[in-house]
């Protein structure tokens, strides 16, 4: 794991998407997964469901990964969509088969599990033609919101790291507080 664990006991602000939606909308991240009705996704660090709620609409079978059984929790008291697996899980020892997930995605999580091993691991369960995207909080931010900035990456760092992990850049692009990365198995 990497830095900085969303603290669960503050779930709630999670759940807020006039402040979730400024930083990454669902139409941009439904763009960026590029999904199909029978995809099976992942959502590496999915907290209490809010964006895994907005793919579920969309996607075949979805897992919903998290380190904090609290978050599920939370999920589970919220209500989750028929299609959702709750996972409990570090993003380094994914509980999968090689090549049975055909979309992974991070949303404001990267900075939380990035490592060699994760994203090994991530290229591991992807299908040969699978897709990862990740939106996390820029180091080139102000720092307003999100983590400290020194628990930040760059999108440089992060697009080096996918890359020497096996994937291949697809889409990139920085903005004032956050980045997207879209990367496919090369």
């Amino acid at each position: 794991m990497g830095h900085h664990t969303f603290d669960a006991s503050r779930a709630d602000k999670l759940e807020r998407p006039e402040q979730r939606y400024r930083f990454l909308s669902a139409e941009e991240l439904l763009w960026a997964l590029d999904i199909s009705s029978g995809d099976t996704v992942a959502d590496l660090g999915s907290g209490t469901g809010f964006y895994t709620d907005v793919v579920a609409t969309h996607a075949g079978d979805v897992y919903a990964i998290d380190v904090q059984e609290e978050m599920h929790d939370y999920y589970r008291e919220k209500g989750v969509p028929q299609n959702v697996e709750l996972v409990t899980s570090e993003v380094a020892d994914l509980p999968f088969d090689a090549g049975t997930v055909d979309i992974a995605f991070s949303t404001m999580t990267y900075h939380e599990f990035a490592s060699a091993d994760a994203l090994a691991e991530i290229r591991r369960t992807l299908d040969t033609e699978g897709r990862l995207v990740i939106v996390d909080w820029a180091a080139t931010g102000t720092g307003d919101h999100g983590p400290p900035l020194d628990e930040r990456f760059t999108a440089e760092a992060a697009s080096t790291a996918l890359r020497d992990s096996g994937f291949r850049l697809e889409h990139d692009a920085v903005r004032p507080e956050t980045f997207v990365l879209i990367g496919t198995v090369e």
